[in-house]
């Protein structure tokens, strides 16, 4: 069941770019209004089974479970600001690497707490972030906008991780209808401050708008994100970012046949070295945790 569930995982968020890539290019539609109504909608839609079948779960919310809660909505909200802008400025298929680079920043993060990584994760970061050079020059050399859009979408990919973190430790003691619900209601909510402050509307858009953004929210955020927010209570953090790596390939294929963009090879073999680098650094951080739990298991004995 969990693969067919990473499967569908995969496709959702594979959809996500190009989706809101031709959604903003084709109507009227904001880059605040796309993340306000994908998370308002899925929060409904997620709240509704759980508030008619057991709507003592928001009542019974524990303040560590509210605490995690909100850092992941906090991230998921301007990582969706970072994401969606750097999409209107740079190449779906960029876009899509940089901001899938959250494996390799939970890697990073983890550095910063005190965790000693074994040469192969930091392998692997070298490799990715080299990618990461090998892309921004390329869209350095072509226009500032691109490089904009690059720097956003970098600043997505961390705080991607940092979502992903934050919602594993919710995950590990709440439903995943309550946790969704309560993440995304509140990422809605900051996303719309954000669209007051912006001056970004959220309606009056026509028909083909409305439906770029049902087909975003069913596509990417209710069987993308939520599939991988299931996969949490079951699996680290790390290796559902692993399998969130094949959004790589599968964005820039869609990209490529529904949206006839054309990279040059530079740009493609940026992409190449972000997925290998982002591979090596998930497989090295197994091995670690691996390690560590026989480590702990030969203390148990002596």
């Amino acid at each position: 069941m969990n693969l067919l569930i990473a499967a569908l995982g995969v496709l959702g968020v594979a959809s996500s770019g190009p989706l809101i890539a031709g959604t903003l290019g084709a109507t009227s539609v904001t880059a605040l209004a796309i993340a306000f109504w994908r998370n308002a909608l899925a929060a409904v839609i997620m709240a509704a089974p759980v508030a008619i079948k057991e709507p003592r779960q928001f009542a019974q919310i524990t303040r560590r479970e509210l605490g995690w809660s909100v850092v992941a909505a906090v991230a998921l909200a301007f990582h969706f600001a970072c994401f969606i802008t750097a999409l209107q400025l740079t190449s779906v298929a960029a876009a899509t690497a940089l901001v899938c680079l959250q494996s390799a920043w939970i890697a990073v993060f983890q550095l910063f707490r005190g965790t000693r990584h074994r040469w192969p994760v930091l392998a692997g970061l070298g490799i990715a972030f080299a990618g990461v050079v090998a892309i921004t020059g390329f869209d350095m050399g072509s226009s500032p906008e691109a490089l904009l859009g690059d720097i956003l979408a970098l600043a997505g990919g961390a705080l991607a991780g940092l979502y992903t973190l934050a919602g594993g430790k919710a995950r590990q003691s709440m439903g995943i209808g309550t946790y969704t619900a309560l993440c995304y209601g509140m990422c809605a909510a900051l996303v719309a401050v954000m669209a007051l402050v912006g001056g970004q509307q959220l309606t009056g858009f026509d028909a083909g708008g409305w439906l770029g953004i049902l087909a975003i929210t069913v596509c990417a955020q209710l069987v993308g994100h939520t599939a991988f927010n299931h996969l949490l209570a079951t699996m680290s953090p790390l290796v559902v970012s692993m399998i969130i790596l094949l959004e790589i390939p599968g964005a820039a294929v869609l990209a490529a046949v529904f949206l006839a963009e054309a990279l040059p090879a530079g740009i493609y073999a940026g992409l190449g070295l972000i997925l290998a680098g982002l591979t090596v650094v998930v497989a090295g951080q197994r091995r670690d945790r691996a390690e560590a739990h026989r480590r702990e298991a030969e203390l148990g004995t002596d």
